[in-house]
């Protein structure tokens, strides 16, 4: 807290109030820091996540981790903010950027003309397409396979909708269900409850890889699919993301970044 003193006062007396000031503890100090534009950090901005969606954000540790928690904060050093992460469900983070509850969103959005009715989203950041997960013992090696089992999603996802749409194609007659979570999808997985679970390609290879040869991707389904950063319309936000995206997939940092959570180079940089 910085106080600016007028007239006299005596020596005695400022350092009467400064050890009362000391005493309070810490909430003025602590919420300088992420203020404004001059500080370290910059300033400090609010990011909805949906923070159970490995490898791009999961927690460790309790701390927020994976390849979206790390490029935001890349990108903040750069564009002179700080990244506060909030866990929220993902169905509900991009009505919160409509109702500026939130800075930004960086959760594995797929850009799509409906959500972009809604927000504003950065350029490109990773390129996706939907995937057939099942267990290993499945007798479903493809979308061809599905008939009458049931498919589960995760809300408010391109992989629901990429689910509903092979419904209406006659691929899956039987039910689409939608969890709150990939995780809840997961579960309800390997304990028997779905048959198989579309969704974004690099997330249910990592789980794959996490169930000791219990689950397994049968199929890729091409979608063509780009992640964005999500802002409120409008957002001053928007612009300095972009550019720092840019330095930061030209310098080789973004190669890097997706070598560590994805676990292989990029075929191609969006």
């Amino acid at each position: 807290m910085r106080i600016r003193w007028f007239g006299s006062i005596s020596v005695a007396l400022v350092l009467a109030i400064a050890l009362v000031l000391t005493g309070c503890g810490g909430g003025a100090g602590g919420g300088e820091e992420g203020s404004g534009g001059g500080g370290a950090g910059g300033e400090q901005i609010t990011v909805a996540s949906d923070i159970a969606y490995p490898p791009f954000e999961f927690e460790k540790n309790g701390e927020p981790v994976g390849f979206d928690i790390e490029l935001m904060r890349e990108i903040g050093k750069r564009a002179g903010f700080t990244p506060e992460f909030q866990n929220v469900t993902f169905d509900g983070i991009i009505p919160g950027l409509g109702n500026n509850l939130y800075d930004a969103g960086a959760s594995a959005f797929t850009i799509t003309e409906e959500r972009e009715k809604k927000v504003d989203f950065s350029d490109p950041y990773f390129n996706a397409d939907q995937s057939l997960l099942v267990r290993s013992d499945s007798p479903i090696k493809s979308v061809d396979d599905i008939g009458d089992g049931t498919v589960g999603v995760q809300l408010g996802t391109t992989g629901e909708l990429k689910a509903k749409e092979l419904k209406d194609q006659g691929k899956i007659t039987g039910e689409v269900r939608s969890f709150d979570t990939i995780t809840d999808a997961f579960s309800a997985l390997e304990n028997g409850q779905v048959d198989a679970v579309i969704n974004d390609l690099p997330v249910s290879l990592d789980k794959a890889n996490q169930s000791d040869g219990t689950l397994e991707v049968v199929e890729n389904i091409p979608t063509g699919e780009q992640y964005g950063i999500a802002f409120p319309e409008g957002s001053d936000l928007l612009e300095p993301t972009n550019k720092a995206l840019e330095e930061i997939k030209k310098d080789g940092t973004y190669a890097k970044i997706y070598e560590k959570w994805i676990g292989k180079k990029p075929e191609e940089i969006p």
